[in-house]
């Protein structure tokens, strides 16, 4: 008790604190940075603000939710999907933009709205030759349904018959079609792009190939440049099409739909695009194989997308592509189209058709294409079928024609990829690329793999050298093979060498899967894209696969969709996109403009619904 009394007016008598030190060395804030970080008198101004903010990011999230205020956007090598939520299906326009050129003088650049044709040697032309014969031996000696032989009529036959065609007028009474345009403004987008005269002063960019962002070293071809083009085509489809006024779109978000192999740095610029450059409230980026199992309502599923000029393939399981699985080929519906073309010229098509310079030529091979490609083994023989020509300033006719097995030929040259090299190689596959990092994220998935790899070696010392514990290794192995492709290499750079088939890209995108997963791919099989929308192929890939699976993983049944919920596949990513944005979960991964400016790259592996 005396001590405590002598300790008590000590205290007293030097002025000590209840912290321990004099009080004219008390440490008091000033009234600003209390403001900043939340003390006395700035304390209700923070929770003020932190209740501000949560408010506003509740009532934002609840307004997108609303299927009126999102606009979903698929970009695409050739078309753009747009459309509300609210819609049953999307608005198709094409993904292209023709600027004026500044000196007429000067050389112009016009990218073909198909896949030229690429110069060959006489032996890479020799073994297309090859491949065609093989694929139409196999035709021969294929059986209907009704188990007899199928018969092929000889090309040279049905070019006797097609070269003595003559044009027949569709109607007397039509009129001409419309000639092409001249315009004068500084650029035209979407479909009227395909309608410029080519001697009009414009450039012509489709801002999308072969399933990425369109970077070259030629005009228009910096980064900067292709983000304005698409700006530019974005923004005039949503005003034309959605009636949504440049000016309102602040009070609209956008979903946009990323590929499933996508570039970090590119979707870092559409991210900035969408919310500095076109204004949006928020956006959401989401994977299109990931989409493509919401459209079609399953929850597992190896997804393979045929577009127009490439073909994407990878295995989603809960709303996730693992990123083992995915991979890229470089051929798609234009370079089938061109096999048509080149098929046709050796059936004896009676016009002279160039649809790598000639877009109404191009949009011709395309229609013959969609409308009359099959795979089905039950016709045989050579059909006549009416082709009708729309030249520009022209009167319509159209071409009584005999086609046989070309029809066929065309579309299994997924099968028979060495058909393809018409345009070019074809044996780059591409797979996820490791993550290169980004200086606004520096706490990465790299950083985390360094430091649990140092910090597995630290405890592994600390504890006299005992083996790493089984959790340990599996966090590893997942932050290792987050951004790796199927060859799970520590240094993936994102592609190796290999002429693919169809089926053989499947088989190899579920080899990234692990033993569990193998089998559960296997049995659902869903095939999306237009660029393969041809009747029965569903048939011939189930066919092809059952030679393709493992024995041990080969499940009960191996289910082929292409028409999932009888909707287009070309559409079904976008309507996936539409169903997503409009749980009510799905408010949470909406990114803010306020979030993007205070956050910027770091946000995306905080909201974006896959592995960043």
């Amino acid at each position: 008790m005396i001590m405590e009394e002598e300790f008590t007016e000590s205290k007293e008598t030097l002025n000590i604190a209840d912290d321990g030190l004099p009080a004219e060395f008390e440490y008091k804030p000033s009234k600003e940075l209390l403001q900043d970080y939340g003390g006395m008198d700035g304390t209700d101004q923070q929770q003020q603000n932190l209740l501000q903010q949560s408010a506003a990011s509740q009532q934002l999230q609840q307004k997108l939710v609303d299927p009126n205020s999102c606009i979903i956007l698929h970009p695409g090598s050739r078309n753009l999907r747009l459309g509300l939520p609210s819609h049953s299906v999307p608005f198709t326009v094409l993904h292209a933009i023709a600027r004026r050129q500044k000196d007429a003088s000067a050389s112009k650049r016009l990218d073909p709205s198909i896949v030229p044709l690429a110069k060959m040697s006489s032996d890479r032309l020799r073994e297309v030759e090859d491949c065609r014969l093989k694929v139409s031996h196999i035709l021969q000696s294929s059986l209907t349904s009704d188990g007899t032989r199928r018969f092929a009529t000889p090309p040279k036959q049905l070019s006797t018959h097609n070269r003595r065609v003559n044009p027949e007028l569709d109607d007397e009474l039509s009129e001409p079609c419309p000639a092409l345009l001249q315009p004068t403004q500084d650029y035209v987008t979407g479909d009227e792009v395909l309608n410029i005269s080519p001697h009009a002063p414009y450039h012509i960019h489709y801002p999308w190939q072969r399933g990425d962002l369109n970077s070259h070293g030629g005009i228009g071809g910096s980064l900067t440049a292709v983000m304005s083009d698409l700006e530019l085509i974005w923004s005039s489809a949503i005003q034309d099409k959605l009636n949504i006024a440049h000016s309102d779109f602040k009070m609209y978000g956008c979903c946009v739909v990323i590929p499933d192999l996508y570039n970090r740095e590119h979707v870092v610029h559409i991210t900035e695009l969408l919310l500095n450059s076109m204004g949006f409230a928020a956006c959401f980026v989401f994977q299109d194989h990931v989409a493509a199992t919401f459209g079609s309502g399953l929850g597992c599923a190896c997804v393979v997308d045929v577009g127009d000029q490439k073909t994407s393939v990878s295995c989603v399981e809960d709303a996730l592509s693992i990123a083992s699985s995915r991979l890229r080929l470089s051929y798609g519906g234009s370079d089938v189209s061109q096999v048509l073309h080149w098929l046709l010229r050796k059936g004896g098509f009676p016009l002279s058709l160039e649809p790598s310079t000639n877009s109404t030529h191009a949009t011709l091979v395309n229609h013959v294409k969609h409308t009359y490609c099959h795979v089905n083994l039950d016709k045989c023989g050579p059909e006549e079928q009416q082709v009708r020509v729309l030249q520009p300033g022209s009167h319509p006719v159209h071409y009584t024609v005999q086609l046989g097995d070309e029809l066929l030929i065309a579309p299994l040259s997924l099968f028979y990829p060495a058909l393809l090299q018409l345009t070019g190689d074809k044996t780059t596959v591409l797979t996820q690329p490791d993550n290169p990092g980004h200086h606004q994220d520096p706490f990465d998935e790299n950083y985390l793999r360094d430091n649990s790899r140092r910090g597995g070696k630290e405890t592994a010392e600390t504890a006299g050298g005992g083996e790493v514990g089984e959790e340990d290794m599996v966090v590893e192995d997942q932050l290792t093979n987050n951004g790796s492709s199927g060859n799970n290499n520590s240094n993936n750079t994102g592609s190796f060498k290999s002429l693919m088939s169809l089926e053989q890209a499947i088989h190899k995108s579920i080899e990234g899967c692990g033993e569990e997963a193998r089998r559960r791919m296997y049995s659902n099989i869903l095939l999306v894209g237009s660029g393969a929308n041809f009747a029965h192929l569903g048939r011939w890939l189930h066919s092809r696969l059952l030679l393709q699976i493992p024995m041990q993983f080969r499940p009960e049944q191996v289910e082929v969709m292409t028409r999932p919920k009888d909707l287009d596949p070309g559409m079904t990513a976008w309507k996936g996109a539409a169903l997503m944005t409009g749980l009510e979960g799905s408010g949470e991964l909406w990114i803010s403009q306020s979030m993007w400016e205070k956050m910027g790259v770091r946000v995306l592996r905080e909201k974006c619904p896959f592995i960043w």
